[in-house]
């Protein structure tokens, strides 16, 4: 069967090996690598399609079927002709698993090989989630790129139990490409194994036999120091495929995605960019603001000189803290079409590099600027 999403490499960094490709969906190409605004509820918080496509440069969204399945439920949107449909987004959606928050739900779940039993987050109703009825509830919601249901192990967590989990993940991962039956959907398997080597190496050669069009990382950026961290990262990329996508999933500081790029990865995702901006913080090239701070009351200029948002064109840091200050929503929106822009914006630079040949020194530029310790 033709694979619906496929990798092409474009270019490879000869001072760090990183990877300058293009991902091509039904619904458009992405240039990798990449930064994906998540858009939990089949919206990012604040922004409309429109300023994600035009201010803010997002070439791909992700939605969450946990979140999706408990409303307004997978019918719902398959009846308004899926999600590209339902949100008026024609470039490419990824949906996860909804592995990730159903583990998160600590005692209101439990996990059998057949699934996991839940509880609601929102009215305390039993659910019940399996390798099949995701893949039936993400054919539903109709995402170009879908992703297998997984057990995410909490860190630290005990070699035996991350074994067991890993294996069982495995064992979903095969039951998932056993259930998926829609063409024009990809298929990407979730590599497991907590902070053990062999148990990372395990999971990729398991999943790798599956022949699936596309790999994640997952289980690290869970809570781990940012040593193990990479050590992880750098271990676990290199084992995936080279003419698929690679994909680390919930990563979205600036430093972790430049790292991430290093190691090979092609595309990152996460909730940060939103959500600082709904406590008053900006993500700039020196170094995260927190413009809500007084001392930013009388400061005329933009959250970031370098920034080329709409944000930054238009309105000053002391607007921008009056609104925030004041719980006026447009102050959540500016920053949050900034923080999404620096991010997309991070990652072209990031791409650039690549084709340069020059990623190692532009992560040490971005690192001295942005105040990290590499």
């Amino acid at each position: 069967m033709k694979q619906s999403v496929t990798y092409e490499l474009i270019h490879e960094c000869k001072q760090s090996g990183a990877r300058r490709g293009v991902i091509h969906t039904p619904h458009g190409d992405i240039q990798t690598p990449i930064f994906m605004p998540v858009g939990t509820q089949a919206t990012v918080k604040s922004m409309t399609p429109e300023e994600l496509k035009d201010e803010v440069k997002a070439q791909i969204i992700l939605a969450n079927t946990y979140h999706l399945y408990l409303r307004p439920g997978q019918k719902i949107v398959k009846e308004a002709g899926g999600l590209h449909e339902f949100m008026n987004w024609d470039r490419p959606i990824l949906t996860d698993s909804g592995g990730f928050q159903v583990f998160s739900l600590g005692d209101l779940r439990k996990i059998t090989e057949e699934g996991v039993e839940f509880k609601s987050h929102l009215d305390g109703k039993k659910l019940f989630f399996s390798p099949e009825s995701v893949m039936q509830t993400e054919e539903d919601l109709g995402a170009d790129i879908i992703m297998a249901f997984d057990e995410c192990v909490e860190y630290p967590a005990t070699y035996e139990y991350t074994k067991q989990s890993m294996e069982r993940t495995t064992r979903w991962a095969k039951r998932c490409k056993e259930a998926h039956k829609t063409e024009n959907q990809a298929l990407f398997g979730i590599i497991q194994g907590g902070f053990y080597e062999d148990l990372r190496k395990k999971s990729a050669e398991e999943l790798i036999k599956l022949d699936l069009p596309g790999y994640a990382i997952g289980g690290i950026s869970v809570g781990e120091p940012k040593e193990e961290f990479l050590k992880m990262l750098y271990f676990t990329a290199p084992l995936m495929p080279k003419n698929k996508p690679r994909y680390l999933m919930g990563v979205g500081t600036p430093d972790y995605l430049i790292e991430a790029a290093i190691a090979g990865i092609d595309m990152c995702d996460c909730v940060l960019p939103t959500r600082i901006a709904r406590n008053g913080t900006a993500l700039t090239s020196t170094g995260k603001v927190v413009v809500r701070n007084a001392t930013y009351e009388r400061d005329w200029g933009p959250l970031d000189k370098e920034c080329d948002c709409y944000t930054c064109k238009n309105y000053t840091r002391a607007y921008i803290r009056h609104l925030v200050k004041a719980n006026e929503i447009l102050g959540v929106r500016l920053l949050s079409i900034h923080n999404l822009r620096f991010l997309t914006r991070l990652m072209e630079k990031v791409r650039e590099a690549i084709e340069n040949d020059s990623l190692l020194s532009f992560r040490d530029e971005f690192y001295k600027k942005y105040g990290y310790n590499n």
